[in-house]
């Protein structure tokens, strides 16, 4: 029986069985649907603060703007040696998503988790704990919650975990620990926006 690469029978392999035709969209069709840089005030958010604490990749954080900008999150929050812009390499990265999420610089992470929890969001780090829960176990009443994403090798730190109010982590099936952290964080990220868009729905 012939085969494919990767020794797949030619028989098993799914073909369409009807005339279905799907034509890819142009640039410009993708961005008649996307919202113009000047409405981005505007444009309802996703209720979601985001802490990135001792990034150290200029690509990692680059990266994680577009990626936030394609959730629509109400902010980023670079803190401790996390680099920022206008740095070249995270906007080469992030192809013009500084512009479209709102972001802050704040030295001390703690400072920045203390002022979103008076304001009553929910705190959650994107980590391996004791006691933390599935990436997509979020419920509606957890928002707005605030995501901590921590340094690529070492997490997120004790000090800014004693401050969680939960923790989330992202099964992994193979031998590795974890994941690239702009991969982990679009992950989760994409999860949160779909539970909360089908919070809305109900």
């Amino acid at each position: 029986m012939p085969r494919l690469a990767g020794n797949w029978p030619l028989n098993t392999v799914n073909t369409p069985t009807n005339n279905l035709k799907m034509k890819k969209l142009t640039h410009d069709e993708i961005a008649a649907n996307r919202s113009a840089l000047e409405e981005i005030d505007n444009v309802k958010k996703l209720p979601v603060y985001v802490v990135l604490d001792n990034i150290r990749s200029n690509y990692n954080v680059g990266s994680i703007f577009r990626t936030s900008d394609g959730a629509m999150i109400e902010k980023l929050i670079l803190c401790g040696y996390t680099p920022h812009p206008p740095k070249k390499e995270i906007l080469k990265t992030a192809l013009g998503s500084t512009e479209s999420v709102k972001w802050e610089y704040i030295q001390n992470p703690i400072e920045a988790v203390l002022q979103l929890k008076q304001q009553g969001v929910k705190i959650c780090a994107l980590e391996l704990t004791e006691g933390s829960k599935s990436y997509y176990d979020i419920i509606p009443s957890d928002f707005p919650i605030c995501l901590i994403v921590g340094n690529e090798i070492t997490g997120v730190a004790q000090e800014l975990l004693d401050l969680c109010d939960m923790a989330l982590e992202i099964p992994q099936y193979g031998i590795k620990q974890s994941l690239n952290v702009a991969v982990a964080y679009g992950i989760s990220i994409f999860e949160l926006r779909k539970a909360y868009d089908l919070s809305q729905q109900k």
